[in-house]
């Protein structure tokens, strides 16, 4: 795993009235690592996130991208950096099948949009693409299979597979492990651990042990700070980290 940063954050500040839901945070996006972002409730996880991703403005501090500002940018612009938050493209077409859902993401990934009026040549084109990216993800089996009756954790690694389409560099994303049984959550754990080999992955996760078992560094907030910062045998022994947990049984927003 690379030293180099790829996403990094100096002094992020977000305010909403009189109140600083992120006040100062910096953190560093290693290349080829998962980082998680966690913290008890109100620690200001997903407005971090939504800064990250720009959908968000600072009211303060810096973002860059290897290097280069990249705080102004808007979310597209962010995304064709190859920066891609899951659910940006990731809404899942009930009515068509886990293949054509495919075609429209790769679609996207080549500028085509939802141009329907394709020929059917060109459109079949992607077919061996989206069947790579099926298989990567365990769905292949299923590609004629409708969205819609997909179990939620399968439409959940769908999400992720038209999520590669877009063939992100920096994968960003926002509890994946929410709403999914136990069996579910094995398996998209062991899909974005296998997702992860050549590319950078920022989390904001519920699931402790989930991110225990996959994230090589760990980001705690607390009251829209950084509380502390580590691998998780670091951080779960920290004290402050201890003492802002106890009471809280779940993570929140």
């Amino acid at each position: 795993m690379s030293t180099q940063a790829v996403l990094s954050a100096q002094g992020l500040v977000k305010r909403f009235g009189g109140f600083n839901a992120v006040d100062g945070v910096t953190l560093a996006l290693q290349e080829g690592s998962i980082h998680a972002l966690i913290g008890p409730n109100g620690a200001g996880k997903t407005t971090c996130f939504n800064l990250l991703t720009k959908f968000l403005a600072p009211d303060a501090g810096v973002i860059h991208y290897r290097g280069r500002d990249i705080t102004s940018l808007a979310p597209e612009q962010i995304a064709r950096l190859g920066i891609v938050r899951s659910f940006q493209i990731s809404a899942v077409f009930l009515g068509l099948t886990v293949l054509q859902n495919m075609r429209v993401a790769l679609m996207r990934q080549h500028g085509d949009g939802l141009r329907f009026w394709r020929s059917r040549r060109s459109v079949d084109r992607l077919n061996g693409r989206a069947m790579e990216l099926l298989d990567a993800v365990g769905l292949a089996p299923l590609a004629d299979t409708t969205a819609a009756s997909l179990p939620y954790g399968r439409k959940r690694a769908l999400e992720i597979a038209m999520t590669l389409a877009l063939e992100p560099e920096i994968m960003l994303l926002d509890e994946p492990m929410a709403g999914l049984g136990q069996e579910d959550v094995a398996r998209i754990a062991a899909l974005i651990r296998r997702v992860s080999v050549n590319r950078s992955i920022l989390m904001v996760e519920h699931n402790l042990s989930v991110v225990a078992d996959l994230s090589d560094t760990i980001t705690v907030l607390a009251r829209g700070a950084v509380l502390a910062q580590g691998d998780y045998a670091a951080v779960s022994r920290d004290e402050r980290v201890i003492t802002a947990y106890m009471g809280s049984d779940e993570e929140a927003h």
